[in-house]
């Protein structure tokens, strides 16, 4: 089929058509009571295209029409599954909120006039071409001067078909361009305010923070885990000792079920099922990360100032998880091996500081890269902080320090 006559073989193209003759349904109204449609002048042809304007433009001030307008262009002016375009739905370009602004109602306003002048531009450029078909055809026996018709019919009669096949085909196009420009005009006139558009950008930013800060709880919660599973199986194996095996197993058991808790409650919000999630951990809770290192075969020397409890929530969670990631990296990197940890609150900041020694080759170690440093650095900044990682003095530093504000 030839690429012009595509149009004719989509839905939304008749859909647009319909879309238009509605809109101009308050005119032929108006005109029936006055100046009337039996015999129009030319003037009262403008009065039915004017006289309706001023209703509109009131309608358009209230602010649920534009959300009623913007759902029936969204249904009929736009491709979708109805329209056998693969991939076109642009729906989305179509506000459906109410008006919030003069702005708003401005445009709206503009629309409602500009729908019924097509609407009605429309009707008559379909009266006259179709009253002509109709006449050149022979399917009319009215007079000429009563038949409303302003193109002239041809005095040969061979004329006739081929002239009518090109009144179709005139009016085939006037439905398919006017459909082009009821859509052109939706996407200026009921597109999204700059508000809105906003709106929409921060609900999508929000999103991808969430969807973030889901990725880095699951890395640094899961990955804990099985670290400390991969160096407690080495450690294990190594050491060929029951009773060091045994505790090995105790801490991969305590370690996945603390997991397996985090990873529940993630789903739980994930699904937003609606029931109620554990707490997130803090660093009141940062003595189990410790027991899990200890029990891989590090030592850690820990020493705390200040008052840890008292660390504002955000803060402590993501301080929790920072600390989370920086003894999985130890024993992934380095392996059991000794580990210094300093925490200090107050000056209305919290500093945390895990120093260990450069990592060497050690049975268990993974030694392989991966993204939880850069997360830490990511979660400080977020947090109006920063974190430094790298050799210090012959061992290897991940220092933080947060704002309590």
């Amino acid at each position: 089929m030839p690429a012009f006559l595509s149009p004719l073989t989509r839905a939304v193209t008749y859909t647009r058509c319909l879309h238009a003759l509605l809109g101009s349904g308050i005119a032929w109204v108006c005109a029936s009571i006055y100046p009337g449609l039996s015999s129009p002048t030319s003037t009262d042809w403008l009065l039915i295209l004017v006289i309706p304007a001023p209703l509109l433009v009131s309608a358009a001030l209230v602010p649920a029409m534009r959300r009623a307008e913007g759902l029936q262009a969204r249904m009929m002016l736009f491709p979708g599954a109805h329209a056998r375009v693969e991939g076109a739905d642009e729906s989305a370009v179509i506000s459906v909120a109410p008006s919030s602004s003069w702005r708003d109602r401005g445009r709206t306003a503009l629309w409602l006039v500009l729908r019924l002048e097509i609407g009605c531009a429309l009707v008559l450029a379909t009266g006259q071409l179709i009253g002509s078909v109709f006449l050149l055809l022979g399917a009319t026996d009215a007079p000429p001067e009563s038949d409303g018709l302003v193109l002239p019919a041809p005095s040969a009669d061979w004329l006739a078909l081929p002239l009518s096949l090109l009144l179709v085909l005139a009016e085939l196009a006037v439905i398919v361009g006017a459909g082009h420009l009821m859509a052109a005009a939706a996407r200026r006139l009921l597109g999204p305010s700059p508000a809105e558009r906003l709106a929409v950008l921060e609900e999508r930013t929000e999103q991808l923070l969430e969807r973030n800060r889901i990725a880095r709880e699951l890395h640094d919660s899961i990955g804990h885990a099985l670290t400390v599973a991969v160096v407690q199986a080495g450690a294990a194996r190594a050491a060929a000792d029951p009773e060091f095996t045994d505790r090995a197993l105790e801490a991969v058991e305590e370690t996945g079920r603390a997991a397996l808790e985090d990873l529940e409650r993630v789903l739980r919000v994930l699904r937003e099922d609606g029931q109620p999630t554990s707490g997130r951990p803090t660093l009141a809770d940062a003595e189990r990360l410790l027991d899990s290192a200890r029990a891989s075969g590090a030592k850690v020397d820990i020493d705390v100032t200040g008052p840890v409890e008292q660390v504002p929530g955000a803060v402590s969670r993501e301080g929790y998880r920072m600390l989370q990631e920086a003894l999985t990296n130890v024993l992934r990197h380095s392996g059991p091996v000794p580990v210094r940890l300093r925490i200090a609150v107050g000056d209305a900041r919290l500093v945390m500081s895990v120093r260990n020694a450069l990592p060497q080759a050690s049975a268990g170690v993974t030694g392989r890269g991966g993204s939880g440093l850069r997360g830490i650095r990511e979660r400080a900044t977020l947090l109006g902080g920063r974190a430094t990682t790298g050799p210090l003095d012959g061992e290897w530093q991940v220092h933080v320090e947060l704002p309590l504000g």
